[in-house]
């Protein structure tokens, strides 16, 4: 064989028996199309799949990072959300793919719920204008699992405020309640006043105990079947904290609280921390809050809680939607124009005797009232830029505001001296004397405010009060159930407000 055939064979040979780097190098290059394979099987999720296409389909959870998930997840009874399974059952029978892919969804899912909430509000309500937060999760989680610091990230996505810390504790304090023996049931066949001797007392002051309404030493007097003014003064307290008659007689709805055990508790305050997710973290810090579950006001100015006082929101069936609008303008002495739901159902029937008794006209179609201090609007009104004709104003029909359950009106928000209000936010903006003069007029004057101060409806039958204390309110539209099925709470039936048909104003 000439060298050159030989040197020809040789090269042959070589082109056909691979190196063993070269077979390494295949090797390597058919695996990681598998593991991409496997990956892309596993993903079922929109989020996930951007997720793993952004990391290159590569695994992302180590053995350090996956316990630090757990550990996170281990933790979540601190938000209310132990009842929600991030994780499935079955993660250590799926491959090593399936688990990554499941560990990734679950990460950013308790993300989510921690930075935005577990349930989107916009899909419960027909109204939902509330900025939710913003946050780029898949980002976060990237750059969490780089840095090994999980942990850090999800303390850091959660409301950071000092009032959602004591909803948290509150809720761990209920919860851990729940595995005490439950207490029997108090009677509500008839109501208890100052002096009566009941066999219920006893049961009734042990409650009022439990929540701190009571010291020990009084509940444990010498009779303990006479309702005594100090019982009775505990049952006030208790009453105002739910928006009930405080008049210290134990009747059909004081008993229906008294009859809330910690498990119905804990339930609301895991609403509770679930709404206050949804919400911004930096709210504007000038701003006007209602809180329509307690119908209450309160207007914050450059951060600082400076006025706080009554509203009338809407009765079950009319409810004040959850939105954020500003207030552009005051409106001195308006007019109201009568929606067509009112016209056509409230008024339908009415003549020309009513109209003229309530200073109201015909134009155009509509219902109008004339300015006055009959007017429903009351003497002024806050215009909001919203889309659903929902604004603040002042009411003829003041003594509403007396009442505990005020859920009265037709959806807008009727607000305590609203003409005082009003000279208070004219004050702020550098407008009074505008404002004297428009309403001296006697006639519907507008009034633009230089800025526009925001406003937010908000639902909450539990925060916490001025004094720092946890307060509990009644569920008067029913929305806490759609949240607490979705949070993995059992169904309840939880008490709605009980509206009268006082009028017919807004």
């Amino acid at each position: 064989m000439t060298g050159v055939h030989a040197t020809f064979i040789s090269i042959a040979i070589l082109t056909m028996v691979p190196s063993a780097a070269s077979a390494e190098g295949r090797a390597t290059a058919t695996a990681v199309p598998a593991e991409t394979a496997a990956l892309k099987s596993a993903v079922h999720d929109d989020a996930v799949r951007a997720f793993y296409r952004n990391a290159g389909w590569r695994p992302v959870w180590s053995a350090a990072t996956s316990g630090a998930l757990d550990e996170a997840l281990a933790g979540r009874a601190d938000h209310g959300l132990e009842r929600v399974a991030f994780l499935p059952n079955d993660l250590a029978s799926m491959s090593a793919a399936g688990q990554d892919v499941a560990r990734t969804g679950a990460a950013l899912d308790y993300a989510q719920a921690l930075a935005q909430g577990r349930v989107d509000p916009a899909a419960l309500h027909q109204v939902y204008t509330l900025p939710r937060p913003a946050s780029d999760l898949a980002n976060g989680l990237a750059a969490a699992l780089a840095k090994g610091d999980l942990p850090g990230w999800f303390a850091g996505l959660a409301p950071q405020d000092a009032a959602y810390r004591q909803l948290s504790q509150a809720y761990r304090h209920e919860s851990a309640q729940t595995q005490q023996p439950a207490p029997a049931m108090i009677g509500t066949d008839r109501s208890i006043h100052v002096g009566d001797s009941d066999p219920r007392v006893a049961d009734i002051a042990r409650q009022l105990t439990d929540g701190g309404y009571l010291s020990i030493s009084v509940a444990s007097g010498s009779d303990q079947a006479i309702y005594t003014q100090p019982v009775a003064d505990a049952v006030e307290h208790l009453q105002r904290d739910y928006g009930i008659v405080a008049d210290g007689i134990v009747g059909a709805d004081t008993l229906e609280v008294l009859n809330l055990r910690p498990g119905d508790r804990a339930r609301s305050l895991a609403v509770a921390l679930e709404r206050r997710r949804w919400l911004s973290r930096t709210p504007p810090a000038t701003r006007i809050d209602v809180n329509t579950a307690a119908a209450r006001l309160q207007y914050f100015r450059d951060g600082k809680l400076v006025d706080e006082r009554k509203v009338i929101a809407g009765k079950p069936g009319k409810e004040t939607p959850p939105l954020s609008a500003p207030i552009y303008r005051l409106v001195a002495n308006p007019t109201w124009t009568v929606p067509k739901s009112i016209q056509n159902g409230d008024l339908a029937h009415v003549g020309s005797a009513y109209l003229r008794s309530h200073n109201m006209k015909m134009h155009g179609g509509w219902i109008v009232q004339q300015p006055g201090p009959d007017n429903a609007l009351g003497v002024v009104k806050f215009d909001m830029k919203d889309d659903q004709a929902i604004y603040l104003h002042d009411t003829s029909n003041r003594t509403l505001f007396d009442r505990s359950q005020r859920h009265l009106s037709h959806g807008c928000v009727r607000v305590q001296d609203a003409p005082g209000f009003a000279q208070r936010l004219a004050s702020d903006e550098g407008i009074a004397d505008k404002w004297q003069t428009a309403t001296a007029t006697g006639k519907q004057t507008f009034v633009p405010l230089p800025t526009q101060i925001p406003v937010r409806l908000l639902y909450q039958n539990v925060f916490v009060d001025d004094g720092g204390k946890v307060a509990f309110r009644t569920d008067p539209y029913g929305w806490n159930e759609a949240v607490a099925e979705r949070l993995g709470f059992a169904k309840s039936g939880g008490k709605t407000a009980k509206a009268d048909d006082v009028d017919v104003g807004p």
